[in-house]
Formats: C-alpha cells, sequence, structure tokens
C-alpha cells in the first residue's frame, strides 16, 4: 500500500509539473506572439501622444500600432527634428523632444538595416511646442589657457574677452548700444546695430558703474571708486560729444560703487564704501546731501530702481543681503531701508522666503515686468540679480521669494557650460546683467569666464 501510495504521488506529480510546463510553454508563446517585431505586412498606425505639449528634453509617449520592438529601427520626427528614442514595443514608444521642433509634426519611421524607410505613419494632432529659456555664449572667446588670452576690438564673432566686467547698462535713446564698465579693465560699446565691439575709454582708472540722466540728452553718468577724499566719484559723459567728453560731479566721493536715477524727478543717489551711507545730489540747486546712515560701513552697496520709482534695492554686496528703501514723493528722497532678503553677515546658498533665503556676494540686478501679476495688481515686477560666489542668476519676487533662475547646473557650481537654465548652464562668478526689453532675453557679464553670456527662448 504503501508503495502503491507513493507511486501514484510520484505520477501526480509528474502529471502536475507537464502541466505547468505546458502552461509556461503557451504563456511563452503569446509573449513572443506579443512581442514580435514589426510585420511589413500590416501597416503603421499612430494614435496618439502623450503630453500634448512639451519642449526640449521632455519626455513623450507615441501611440499606435506595429512599431516592432527594436528601437534601432525606429526614427522619430517631431517638428522635422529628429528625437531621441528611448524604447519602443509594438503599441507604443518613448523619446525625447528635440530642441528647435517649433512645428510640432510627429512622424514615425520603421527603417531596416540599412537605415532605409520602409514603413512609417504621421500623428493627426501637432505637439504643442514650448520654447525653452538657454544659456548660451553671446560675446567674447572662451580661453581655457588664462595666458593665452587677447583683448581687443573687433566684429562679434573675433573680439577676443573681457576682463573685469562690472556693470551692464543699455543706451536709454539707443537699444542698439549696450556699455559695461570694467573696473580698472577696459570698459566696452556693444553696437548691436554694426556688430561690433569697441573700448569705451573712461579716462578714469577704476570705473564702476553707469547710469543716465532723465532730462534733455539723457547724459551717462560713470562713477569713479577710488580711495580719496579728495577726488570726484561721478561724471558725466556728454550725448552730445558722443560720450567722449566728461564733466565731473563737483562733490568728493570716495569709494562710490552704487549709483542711480530717480525716474521721474531726477536727482541722483550714489552709495560710498568707507563711509557706508548712501548721498543725494540735486543738478538743479547743486545740493548734496546724506540720505542715510547704511547699517554697515566698508562694503559696497549696489543700487538698483524700480521703474515705477517706488523704491529701490540695495544689494549689500560684502554683507550677502539686499534692503529695500521706499521713496518718499513728497520731500524727494529714499527713507530708511529694511531688509528683503537673505541674512546680513550671513553668506550661502538657499531659495526661500526673507531671511530664510542665503545669498553670496550679490550685485547687479535688473527689474523685469511679469505678465502673470497683471490680474492680481500691485507690482508688476520680478527681479533679477546675479548672485556672484553662488555663480548663479537668482529672482526675488515682490513677496520677498528668493529662486534660482539660471546656473549650477550638473549638480555643479562654477565653471563653463551652455545649455538647460538649471541642468546644464554653468556661470563663473556673474557680475553684470541688463535685459533687453525688445528681445526679451537677458545679457550677463560672466566675469570669471571673461564673457558676456545670453539668456533666451530658442530661436
Amino acid at each position: 500500500m504503501k508503495i502503491k501510495n507513493n507511486v501514484r504521488r510520484w505520477q501526480i506529480h509528474w502529471m502536475l509539473l507537464g502541466l505547468i510546463v505546458l502552461s509556461l510553454t503557451h504563456c511563452k508563446q503569446d509573449e513572443v506572439k506579443q512581442e514580435a517585431g514589426f510585420d511589413p505586412s500590416k501597416p503603421v498606425v499612430v494614435t496618439d501622444f502623450y503630453p500634448k505639449e512639451g519642449g526640449a528634453g521632455n519626455n513623450l509617449v507615441i501611440y499606435g500600432e506595429n512599431f516592432g520592438t527594436d528601437p534601432s529601427k525606429i526614427k522619430v520626427m517631431i517638428g522635422g527634428k529628429v528625437a531621441v528614442v528611448v524604447g519602443v514595443k509594438n503599441n507604443s514608444l518613448y523619446c525625447l523632444v528635440p530642441a528647435q521642433a517649433y512645428d510640432g509634426d510627429i512622424k514615425v519611421f520603421v527603417v531596416d538595416g540599412d537605415n532605409k524607410e520602409i514603413a512609417n505613419a504621421a500623428a493627426k494632432e501637432v505637439l504643442a511646442y514650448t520654447r525653452k529659456w538657454l544659456v548660451s555664449t553671446f560675446l567674447g572667446k572662451y580661453y581655457e589657457v588664462a595666458s593665452a588670452f587677447q583683448e581687443k576690438e573687433g566684429p562679434f564673432d573675433d573680439c577676443g574677452a573681457f576682463k573685469g566686467i562690472q556693470w551692464l547698462s543699455f543706451d536709454p535713446k539707443n537699444p542698439n548700444r549696450l556699455y559695461f564698465t570694467a573696473g580698472t579693465s577696459s570698459s566696452r560699446l556693444i553696437d548691436f546695430e554694426n556688430k561690433y565691439v569697441s573700448y569705451f575709454r573712461t579716462g578714469l582708472d577704476d570705473a564702476s558703474v553707469m547710469t543716465w540722466k532723465i532730462d534733455g540728452n539723457q547724459d551717462m553718468i560713470v562713477s569713479h571708486n577710488h580711495a580719496s577724499d579728495t577726488k570726484y566719484g561721478n561724471y558725466i559723459f556728454s550725448r552730445q560729444s558722443n560720450f567722449v567728453q566728461k564733466q565731473a560731479i563737483e562733490v568728493y566721493s570716495r569709494g562710490v560703487r552704487g549709483t542711480l536715477i530717480h525716474p521721474q524727478n531726477g536727482e541722483l543717489y550714489y552709495s560710498r564704501f568707507r563711509a557706508g551711507d548712501v548721498r543725494r545730489y540735486d543738478f538743479n540747486t547743486k545740493e548734496d546731501k546724506p540720505v542715510f546712515t547704511n547699517p554697515y560701513s566698508g562694503i559696497a552697496i549696489y543700487m538698483v530702481m524700480h521703474p515705477t520709482g517706488d523704491y529701490a534695492y540695495l544689494l549689500e554686496y560684502d554683507k550677502h543681503f539686499i534692503m529695500r528703501t521706499d521713496y518718499d514723493r513728497v520731500n524727494k528722497t529714499f527713507k530708511i531701508p529694511y531688509t528683503i532678503c537673505g541674512e546680513a553677515g550671513i553668506a550661502g546658498y538657499a531659495d526661500g522666503i526673507g531671511t530664510n533665503a542665503r545669498l553670496n556676494f550679490p550685485v547687479q540686478g535688473v527689474f523685469v515686468k511679469n505678465p502673470d501679476y497683471e490680474a492680481a495688481g500691485g507690482d508688476q515686477y520680478d527681479f533679477y540679480f546675479c548672485d556672484k560666489s553662488n555663480h548663479a542668476i537668482r529672482t526675488l519676487t515682490p513677496q520677498g521669494r528668493v529662486g534660482t533662475f539660471a546656473g549650477r547646473g550638473n549638480n555643479g557650481t562654477s565653471g563653463y557650460a551652455n545649455g538647460d537654465l538649471r541642468t546644464e548652464a554653468r556661470f563663473n562668478s556673474p557680475q553684470a546683467i541688463a535685459y533687453d526689453e525688445l528681445k526679451k532675453c537677458f545679457y550677463i557679464g560672466d566675469s570669471g569666464n571673461w564673457l558676456i553670456r545670453k539668456i533666451a527662448k530658442e530661436e
């Protein structure tokens, strides 16, 4: 009985094993059948895709029939550009949206071993292509070996490199002219109309910042950063002389790092490094008087005026924070400033609101109108500024929130790389920034790389 029972058990085991093998064989056959490659007797069909909009580098899934299973035998074109195919199964394929796929039409091709097209299909809809913001090199030559540096005037494609970039400023009467001061190095004029870069000779041994008068010819004002208590700190370069002739504003000013002109009333404000204060100069009365004392002396205070004239930001360079000073329109002067973001004396890198944010030597900034704010009313401008030692371009909203706009790509900090704002682009001590209202793009004085970089949507 025991032997008979064991035999019966073994018979049952073998029967079950046979059933399992048979079942697995059928499953494998079904799987092979389901994952069969491209069938040349059947058409390739594109039925849908997702998402319906996207930009360069975004993932895209295309649904359909008879794509096959070999990614090397599939070619995808989006907006006339070749997309990278990541994976494929018969009814779906996965790819990355290529750059500059503006038209958005989607086509799928099956190719043979010689890369010849043997079947194709197109989507009925088009992808709504979103142009990405990208960082590029606009002007100057990048020198990997510093000793190979060349400084020269010349056309855009042969103008050497630029040391000591301090401050960028568009001519308010001619948007085709962008100037930059360069401290103890050579200041330049960037002429967009003639695509030429030339020297702008200030005659100052340390040209720090630049601003413009609002009346008459809108003459240029360039500040002189020096260490004397018996020298003038600001000079007017006349437009009539094509900014060749200059006249001093006859007020002794030591270590001027920041200047601004009020956009409605026209008076000049300037900061002094050693004294740690901000003063007001009236062009009509020639009166020069203090406005307020800065919380710290012996620091560079860069100043940027809000387009409405309602307030200005003070970028407290050496103390790593930004203050705001509101304008008193009755008395035509600025009020005592208060902190808007960062924490005085604490350098670091952190996005956040107000004093939770961390900055590291903030320098020049520019206000840019944000259309998303129009419905809510109130302040319509975001502030973009160079966070020099964080090697990034940061943003500051009217609510005091600091974010990172560009730089620090590939989990890095400083460097030189173009491409996507956050994942690829790198800067090296960006110092200066200007915004082109007509072209809707930014120009960055990348002082550590001796270049002018550009931030714009794909062209």
